[in-house]
């Protein structure tokens, strides 16, 4: 059996109350011992009572071996012992006995008055024994026998009350460290659930931050690509300023890329431990998310350049301003931008040709964005772009980390708009 109770797998468990195979020897040797005390102590006792020797001896014999109880009925060994007082046997059977008494779980008031009962009783029988015996002093009679008296009960007692407290101590320091254990336990799941929680978060902002710059970037060159396959025989200088364009927007989307992976190849600050691995991966996603690289994203002032090179792919777009212009948090103007790119993306995959309007709003405590495109006017070629239909989860996921609300949907005019509001503080 384990400290905890539990029967270990091809052993058999300790016999009857005993906790522990030891405890159930110990108190059967005790109880032998007891028990050829009390028998030999029961031949005295039948010369002085008058009866056979053989019935002394066989009393004797069950009194010693009561004391084989004492674990588990400690206050009926007591009593025990306090009424064979009188037939002066059971010594051992006393002194165990109120200790088994002291060190148990009793009450205290009871463990008292049993311990008062068994003082007076020694004390009785002692006085009475050498009241005869002793040719003295009466005082030192009643002396001696309350120094015997105190002598077989107190010690017994006070040696229980300790083993007894601290028995308890004991068990409560191995309850305190079984609870702590667990607790540790319940927090190493925790830090694990919260890393590939954090980790999980980095993934998703990656994607989504490289979905953001490449899709943008890459759709515009298709765009100018298609434009300059078209016009490279009729119009050499125009496929000539197309094929410029698809450079810089190239080396534009190589120079983003660089930058996002410059980030994730920075090594993160260190973390105290004992979470450094969950702390480092939190770490890695603020730097990411706006600590170690937000301030040298895009601003709301690169909205103009922009929306220019939509026009310059062949879009139809107008872009309004109302309020008063204000530098906000790196994370708001990269948001902001990120939502305008993503809604104009979408519409060079899904709606070419269409007029296209943007809307910025500097409002008190927020700023508003929208993208608007009408409906398709069926002149323009489909770019046929290919779409992974995470575009718009991707702005949401944006707006909402901010606090802000994110809308989108069809049009009554046939078109699609996307609205995003920004806390600003």
């Amino acid at each position: 059996m384990t400290k905890t109770g539990e029967v270990v797998e091809g052993r058999a468990g300790p016999p009857l109350w005993w906790a522990r195979r030891r405890d159930a020897v110990g108190d059967v040797a005790l109880a032998a011992v007891s028990t050829a005390e009390c028998a030999w102590e029961g031949i005295r006792f039948a010369h002085e009572a008058g009866i056979p020797v053989a019935a002394g001896v066989l009393f004797g014999a069950v009194v010693g071996t009561v004391l084989v109880l004492r674990r588990r009925w400690p206050i009926a060994v007591v009593l025990v012992g306090i009424a064979v007082a009188p037939a002066e046997m059971g010594f051992l059977l006393s002194v165990a006995g109120m200790y088994s008494l002291a060190s148990s779980e009793v009450p205290r008031r009871v463990i008292a008055t049993l311990a008062s009962m068994s003082l007076v009783a020694t004390f009785v029988v002692m006085y009475l024994k050498t009241r005869g015996d002793v040719e003295a002093d009466p005082a030192l009679v009643v002396a001696l026998s309350g120094f015997v008296a105190v002598a077989l009960t107190v010690p017994p007692v006070l040696l229980g009350l300790y083993i007894g407290a601290r028995r308890r101590l004991m068990e409560s320091l191995q309850e305190r460290a079984d609870s702590l254990e667990r607790e540790l336990s319940l927090l190493a799941d925790r830090a694990e659930e919260r890393a590939e929680w954090a980790r999980t978060e980095e993934r998703t902002r990656i994607a989504r931050e490289m979905h953001d710059v490449v899709a943008h970037r890459v759709s515009l060159m298709v765009v100018h690509a298609a434009a300059l396959e078209a016009v490279a025989v009729k119009d050499p200088a125009r496929a000539a300023k197309n094929a410029a364009l698809v450079g810089d927007m190239g080396r534009q989307a190589l120079t983003e890329l660089r930058e996002m992976l410059g980030v994730l190849r920075a090594p993160p600050k260190p973390a105290p431990a004992p979470l450094s691995a969950v702390s480092a991966v939190a770490v890695a996603a603020v730097a990411f998310a706006g600590g170690g690289g937000a301030e040298d994203g895009p601003t709301l002032g690169e909205l103009e350049a922009l929306v220019g090179q939509s026009r310059a792919a062949g879009m139809t777009v107008e872009m309004l301003v109302h309020g008063e212009w204000a530098a906000y948090a790196a994370e708001v103007e990269q948001t902001a931008f990120r939502v305008v790119q993503e809604a104009l993306t979408n519409c060079h995959k899904h709606a070419p040709g269409a007029r296209v309007v943007v809307r910025l709003e500097h409002r008190a405590g927020e700023v508003a964005m929208q993208v608007e495109n009408g409906p398709c006017d069926g002149k323009a070629p489909e770019p046929g772009l290919p779409s992974g239909g995470n575009g718009l989860v991707g702005m949401r996921e944006r707006v909402l980390g901010l606090g802000g609300v994110f809308v989108s949907g069809p049009t009554d005019a046939g078109g699609f708009k996307v609205s995003a509001v920004l806390p600003t503080a």
